[in-house]
């Protein structure tokens, strides 16, 4: 179970203790408030493609889908602390406050259940100086159209899905992760087809500074140069979201993917990549235990079931933790209802730092793996380089993807999940390491539409 301080704790704490530092509170709701929505006019809280999606996979809008009050959010306010960021499917809001007695403030009023202590620090604003000119790719085009990355796309056969024409054209993708640096500036990605970004941990500020792990994440899945590298679904549309406070880790770091995931939904993607994961905190108290695996416990893996129902199609990385002392997949990678990537050598060994499976409950995790020793990446110079991680294995996989239920429009994310498995190399006996193995990805292609197409 997670080990939070209680807020009796917080508030007997000697003043000096807290000095110099803020603090951010969860703030547990009683409800969201009435500001007069109505789930018979979803346009007014969810956007067209999100109302369509809904829509597509006969699932309901609900309250659940409301924003939470206004007048709520205000009230909060009033106690002195900053509202940060809020969850309207936990009608939960975050404040910010530099005095620790707000908890005991924010306890008594009527509209709160309760208040955890998930944050302490001073948020630093990455720069956004920007040098003059575009970084262009240095490295020499192969004959190979997919250039330095054909390897990782090859181990999944996804080129002849390519080849059947199916490059993520018309597809939804949200992006969710650390920042994006220099993605605005890089040649491999002016043909990027960008619906929009959004960054939940500094709003209004830039995704395009800071940090490069996303940039490196989004090359597998949208780079498009030929004889250089090509991405996994160079065609698909991508909303690029920042959700990680790189310079600190507190379970804070839930509630900004979970207001991540819900913006993702709210604006109508089909698929959600995301190549984050948490287990321990730099408090200790705050960190998981094994047991909470069970893909109920974290804030963050039922966030990733919820985005489930909401019919997105979730990759997430298993985790690096496979050499080191948790050894096993991190938060959310244990949800039920998404596809949890672990990451394998070019000879198809499961890669040192591979976080294993099974969940505390004994559900198969990972679901499946890619090439993630080794894998190609435009860096934020715009070269080329190698890395590790599952990381860089779930983009690569999550594109292929994206591409197959391009193919597949009348599958739902469910049926997509169990198509991949039934399409991997040892569905039959899976494992710890790996899962159900390595998708095929074309012959889950041939597999589903040799059953016959469905009436879309």
């Amino acid at each position: 179970m997670s080990k939070y301080l209680s807020i009796l704790f917080l508030c007997c704490l000697p003043a000096w203790l807290w000095a110099g530092e803020n603090y951010r509170f969860r703030v547990y709701l009683k409800d969201k408030g009435n500001d007069g929505y109505r789930v018979e006019k979803p346009e007014t809280f969810l956007s067209k493609e999100a109302i369509e999606r809904r829509a597509k996979n006969g699932i309901a809008v609900t309250a659940a889908d409301f924003p939470i009050s206004r007048s709520y959010v205000d009230m909060l306010s009033e106690t002195g602390a900053t509202p940060v960021v809020q969850s309207k499917w936990f009608a939960t809001v975050v404040v910010e406050s530099p005095d620790s007695m707000v908890a005991g403030r924010l306890q008594q009023l009527a509209i709160v259940d309760s208040v955890k202590w998930i944050w302490k620090g001073n948020l630093r604003v990455p720069g956004e100086e920007k040098s003059e000119g575009r970084f262009v790719s240095k490295d020499e085009p192969l004959r190979n159209e997919y250039g330095y990355a054909h390897k990782q796309l090859k181990m999944l056969n996804g080129e002849k899905l390519h080849e059947a024409g199916f490059r993520g054209e018309g597809m939804r993708v949200a992006v969710i992760d650390a920042g994006f640096m220099n993605v605005d500036r890089l040649s491999a990605f002016d043909s990027l087809r960008l619906i929009g970004t959004h960054n939940v941990v500094f709003p209004g500020k830039s995704v395009f500074v800071g940090d490069d792990h996303g940039t490196k994440v989004l090359s597998c899945l949208a780079a498009d140069i030929p004889g250089v590298m090509v991405g996994t679904a160079p065609k698909a549309s991508y909303l690029l979201i920042k959700s990680e406070d790189s310079d600190s880790e507190y379970p804070i770091e839930e509630d900004y993917w979970a207001a991540a995931v819900e913006y993702a939904d709210s604006a109508g993607v089909d698929v959600i990549s995301s190549s984050l994961g948490y287990f321990a905190f730099d408090t200790d108290e705050l960190s998981y235990d094994l047991d909470a695996l069970d893909g109920k416990t974290a804030m963050i893996s039922r966030v990733a079931d919820l985005a489930a129902g909401k019919g997105m199609l979730v990759f997430c990385s298993a985790g690096n933790e496979g050499n080191g002392d948790w050894k096993k997949i991190t938060f959310p990678s244990d949800a039920a209802d998404i596809f949890t990537v672990g990451a394998i050598t070019e000879d198809k060994k499961k890669s040192v730092f591979s976080s294993v499976g099974f969940t505390a409950d004994g559900r198969v995790k990972p679901d499946a793996v890619a090439l993630g020793t080794g894998s190609c990446v435009i860096d934020p110079s715009g070269s080329v380089r190698y890395v590790n991680g599952t990381s860089f294995a779930t983009p690569i996989l999550a594109g292929m993807g994206v591409c197959l239920w391009q193919s597949l429009p009348w599958l739902n994310n469910k049926e997509m999940i169990e198509l991949l498995h039934r399409s991997s190399s040892q569905y039959k006996h899976p494992d710890t390491e790996l899962g159900y193995g390595i998708p095929d990805f074309y012959k889950a292609y041939k597999k589903e539409r040799k059953n016959g197409v469905r009436a879309k």
